[in-house]
């Protein structure tokens, strides 16, 4: 018997624990909004999200409300959210903020207006946690950085949705704003077994 055969017989199929599994790609165009609302929360106690390629215009700072939903994207929660992150900004200030009584997780990807030249390019990840365990609270963990010629940004920060229930969808927003943006979102699934 070789010996990976060998060593997946023996651990149970340990091998597989922390394979990104995709759930879904999303590349999107002058839009102000982006839903995920299949996102495997019985099969995945631990999510990845990417965004590539993130630029947006009509403004300097571009502050996406993320909004978790226990109703699989027909209404959004809109209390009960604590957040805090850091941020670098282009011009070499710095700030925290934080909040224990939020409508939204506010994130920020420090950004140029789309339109300036260079054209900004940013991205990030974020690490979600137990979205579909009804008995915990759900907790998101990000980076994300942008960059513009030699002007650069970048905000790291976490947050948590503190009612213990099921969370089966989400989706980032511009707050209702005239902003569009334009990204490629990819949402993984960590494998556990």
């Amino acid at each position: 018997m070789p010996l990976g055969s060998a060593r997946f017989g023996l651990l149970g199929g340990v091998a597989d624990l922390g394979k990104l599994e995709l759930i879904q790609t999303q590349t999107v165009t002058g839009v102000n909004s982006v839903e995920f609302t299949n996102i495997k929360e019985d099969i995945y106690n631990v999510h990845f999200l990417t965004i590539n390629n993130f630029n947006q215009n009509g403004g300097d700072n571009f502050g996406m409300r993320f909004l978790l939903s226990n109703d699989g994207g027909t209404s959004y929660e809109t209390s009960n959210y604590q957040m805090a992150y850091f941020e670098i900004t282009p011009d070499g200030n710095t700030s925290e903020n934080r909040s224990t009584s939020r409508a939204h997780f506010q994130n920020t990807i420090v950004s140029l207006d789309r339109d300036t030249s260079p054209r900004s390019v940013g991205g990030g990840y974020y690490y979600l946690y137990n979205l579909g365990d009804s008995s915990k609270y759900s907790f998101q963990s990000n980076h994300t950085m942008s960059g513009a010629g030699a002007v650069i940004g970048a905000s790291f920060g976490s947050a948590v949705y503190t009612v213990a229930e099921t969370i089966n969808a989400f989706k980032f927003d511009d707050f209702g704003s005239s902003y569009s943006l334009w990204a490629t979102f990819s949402l993984y699934g960590i494998a556990e077994s």
